[in-house]
């Protein structure tokens, strides 16, 4: 499937600054409370934590917003 992704996968994304690099560290395919929110997530549609390269910033994205990197 296309956008499937596992964890130690090293991606890259679009921000508000711009695009990120970073290692996937989670990967989640049931729903997850993330930095106070529901994030649905399903084994059809999961969502990815990926620690930035940069930074020790950890964003949550569905497969349909990362590429490898």
């Amino acid at each position: 499937m296309a956008g499937d992704f596992s964890v130690g996968d090293h991606v890259r994304w679009n921000s508000e600054a711009g695009h990120v690099e970073g290692v996937i560290v989670k990967k989640h395919t049931r729903d997850v409370e993330f930095k106070g929110r529901t994030r649905h997530c399903s084994a059809d549609d999961p969502q990815y934590e990926i620690k930035s390269d940069k930074t020790d910033h950890v964003a949550m994205h569905k497969g349909g917003a990362l590429k490898k990197a």
